[in-house]
């Protein structure tokens, strides 16, 4: 039996601690402290648990559930990060009101963590038969996962692997992967006065935009996935020129490619490079660069693995109809452990305000997430 009291005050105290990602925001504390707390948590409850620092305030908690006889590996997975908290009123209060609990991280996704910690708390006080629960809660999924490649590098391995994302308690199976790229275009500084001798590296990019604006249309006339509908691409930042009365030496804009699964950065580098080959070709005063500057894939799970039917099966004994298969529209770290050769899905509890002003998660989600957790695990370890 879930102890609702003691999901309360395990995700109050999670959201109570700051771990903004220090990658994202200068001066976030990163996860060296929750993830203390954490690690604390399991080993009151005689579970071994150790904290490995990453890099300087950054670290994974690994723990460790073992039954009385070897049977099936189950990883649970938790990102400790949190993005900012720019515009947001008493951010780590962890207030509760009308059954939500509000702060950062509430819905993504200390819940999630606070979920996985009472079931495991849980099960260590009920006794697990078979198998094996590693609970891994990680640095940096917000940017660049520095925690789960960490992890995988370390050799942790799983059977399979929950990732306790933010579902409204639906199982999901996959979610878009993307990639991030940089392009610039090369003009030459000149007096504004002087258009014979200046090349206006702004205008040219206009032309890389509206290749981009052409991509964007081309992918959204494509055959659609049946769970994650279409790829996508947008520009993201820009910047260029040096001041009012020159011409632009050089201009630089970020894209971001939403990726299906079977595509990768190598596909988005090949879109980018027909761009910039088709400006040249037409003008040979266009000059323009692109990079792939970071890459993540798409996952997708089979509704048919073990680890999805377990973990539907034990959503639809607890909750009912809510229990159905879903897909995410955010990436997870689900992808690299799925691609480490764990198959991976996600499930955790509703809310509202990922990355948002305001943030909560629904306290009785939670909860049955919690319970689902404990089901899933007897249903799937001991086989």
């Amino acid at each position: 039996m879930i102890d609702q009291r003691r999901v309360e005050k395990l995700l109050q105290d999670l959201v109570q601690i700051e771990s903004v990602n220090p990658d994202l925001v200068a001066g976030g504390s990163g996860e060296t402290r929750i993830a203390g707390y954490v690690a604390d948590t399991l080993k009151r409850a005689g579970v071994v648990a150790r904290v490995d620092e990453i890099a300087p305030r950054r670290a994974n908690v690994v723990a460790t559930l073992t039954g009385r006889r070897n049977a099936r590996t189950l990883m649970l997975n938790g990102h400790l990060d949190t993005v900012g908290i720019e515009g947001m009123h008493d951010p780590f209060s962890g207030r509760l009101e009308d059954d939500r609990l509000y702060g950062r991280g509430a819905q993504d996704m200390k819940g999630g963590l606070a979920a996985a910690l009472v079931a495991i708390e849980t099960l260590v006080q009920e006794g697990l038969e078979t198998g094996q629960v590693v609970l891994t809660a990680v640095a940096d999924e917000e940017y660049r996962s520095l925690g789960t490649r960490a992890l995988l590098d370390s050799g942790v391995r799983a059977d399979a692997a929950i990732v306790l994302e933010p579902t409204a308690l639906e199982v999901a199976t996959a979610h878009k992967g993307f990639a991030w790229a940089e392009v610039g275009t090369v003009g030459r500084a000149a007096h504004g006065s002087r258009p014979q001798e200046g090349r206006d590296a702004i205008l040219h990019m206009g032309r890389v935009l509206s290749g981009i604006e052409e991509l964007e249309r081309e992918l959204s006339s494509r055959p659609t996935h049946p769970l994650l509908g279409r790829g996508s691409v947008h520009a993201s930042l820009i910047s260029g020129g040096q001041e009012l009365s020159s011409y632009p030496a050089s201009c630089e804009v970020s894209l971001e490619r939403r990726l299906l699964p079977g595509e990768d950065g190598s596909t988005f580098e090949r879109e980018l490079n027909e761009i910039v080959n088709t400006l040249s070709q037409a003008d040979p005063r266009f000059q323009a660069r692109s990079v792939i500057t970071y890459a993540a894939p798409a996952l997708e799970t089979p509704r048919e693995a073990p680890i999805a039917k377990a973990l539907f099966d034990s959503a639809r004994a607890v909750v009912g109809g809510r229990a159905r298969f879903g897909a995410a529209s955010f990436w997870t770290d689900a992808a690299l452990l799925d691609g480490a050769g764990i198959p991976s899905v996600l499930f955790g509890p509703g809310g509202d305000g990922l990355h948002s002003s305001v943030e909560y998660v629904n306290l009785e989600d939670v909860v049955l997430v919690a319970e689902v957790l404990v089901r899933c695990v007897r249903n799937f370890c001991p086989t």
